[in-house]
């Protein structure tokens, strides 16, 4: 099918580089793309596949607008709060290119629905920001010979690939075979990230997803770009598969996908009012800390700069960083709160001391999230 008048304006820039062509533009009408994720590097992969003319752009993601979002999720505005992600996507996007079609799965990706969502596109882009959805995206691609052009953000570091064994190049399994343990590896709610940095790694992407469309130059395949932002610095890695790997492997072991957050080491989305049998509510630390007969002590473990921004009265700051030198200014049979940011530092901490010996110990569901939104409002939620 011939473009349009529009569409040769809209894209004349593409049309007169030899290497694309009316013959290219045509084939990037004719792919589609997936999108697992519209966040931070979900905005800049879908805002640029659809200015170039990508023909059908599919959008994952179950998540509302956060104000928190908007430092770097471009796709969103101040207006969009609240709302779904994929609904204030969709019309960004349709503003940018309505001759892009556009399909929306407001669903979180599971091992129940990620084969038969992945199924219908030619490419899969992976924004996801958390490690079983990660290893999910991988082996559902591997499973169904999809490319997967990979990318991953944390504080001013970025890196990029494009896993794909059916091309003779890893998957992510090959580089990463099992996920870090909980608590290892903060989230980017937790460790922060720069806002600029989603977009840098979602234009490589975006850029290797082009390229796969038009069959154009050479592609990240056996190799993993680093970036630093502090250094404005890109490293290459060579990647080779390994013959080992448990889904692409010569006798893989994975042959469907199984339960991935049990495989991360993660609850698997707990409802709101389930407790932990470690965890007590911020109402039981404000009793705590109102009550000091009670005996109980309560360590906030957060970052110094955090606590800068936002802190409570009569706690103590012992950073999670430095806990392993200062576990021995604290008393084994005191009994502590140990609170964070939302509560996976403090659970960690919990784990830490409890093999040193401490016994008397309770991570604080929710940590100073909770405290701002339950106890009090003044306390700057960040």
């Amino acid at each position: 099918m011939d473009l349009s008048q529009d569409e040769i304006r809209r894209y004349s820039r593409h049309l007169i580089l030899p290497e694309v062509g009316l013959a290219g533009q045509k084939k990037l009408r004719a792919t589609s793309v997936l999108c697992i994720g519209a966040g931070g590097l979900g905005s800049p992969i879908a805002m640029y596949l659809a200015a170039a003319g990508i023909g059908r752009l599919g959008l994952v993601d179950f998540d509302l607008v956060d104000l928190s979002n908007l430092q770097r999720q471009v796709l969103h505005g101040t207006a969009d709060v609240g709302r779904p992600k994929t609904d204030s996507a969709r019309e960004t996007i349709q503003q940018i290119n309505p001759h892009v079609e556009i399909v929306v799965h407001q669903t979180r990706l599971t091992s129940q629905n990620a084969l038969a969502l992945l199924r219908p596109y030619d490419i899969i882009a992976d924004g996801t920001d958390n490690f079983p959805t990660r290893y999910l995206t991988n082996d559902a691609c591997v499973l169904l010979s999809k490319p997967n052009v990979y990318g991953s953000i944390f504080r001013f570091e970025g890196q990029a690939s494009l896993f794909a064994p059916h091309l003779g190049a890893p998957c992510y399994r090959c580089l990463y075979p099992e996920p870090p343990p909980p608590g290892m590896v903060p989230s980017c709610a937790e460790g922060g990230v720069l806002g600029v940095l989603p977009g840098l790694i979602g234009l490589v992407q975006a850029t290797e997803i082009i390229k796969l469309a038009l069959g154009a130059g050479t592609p990240l395949l056996n190799r993993l770009l680093l970036f630093n932002a502090l250094d404005m610095r890109f490293r290459e890695v060579k990647l080779r598969r390994d013959p080992e790997c448990p889904v692409c492997g010569e006798q893989p072991k994975i042959k469907e996908l199984l339960d991935y957050e049990m495989f991360c080491g993660v609850e698997p989305h707990p409802t709101p009012a389930g407790m932990h049998s470690d965890e007590v509510t911020v109402q039981e630390m404000k009793r705590a800390i109102d009550n000091p007969v009670l005996g109980i002590k309560v360590i906030d473990v957060r970052e110094p700069n955090e606590y800068d921004i936002a802190r409570i009265d009569g706690v103590s700051l012992i950073p999670l960083s430095t806990l392993a030198e200062r576990c021995g200014d604290l008393d084994p049979d005191q009994s502590y709160y140990i609170h964070c940011k939302s509560g996976g530092r403090s659970m960690t901490a919990l784990n830490f001391l409890r093999q040193r010996g401490f016994k008397h110990l309770k991570s604080v569901k929710g940590g100073i999230t909770a405290w701002s939104d339950e106890i009090d409002p003044s306390v700057p939620r960040y």
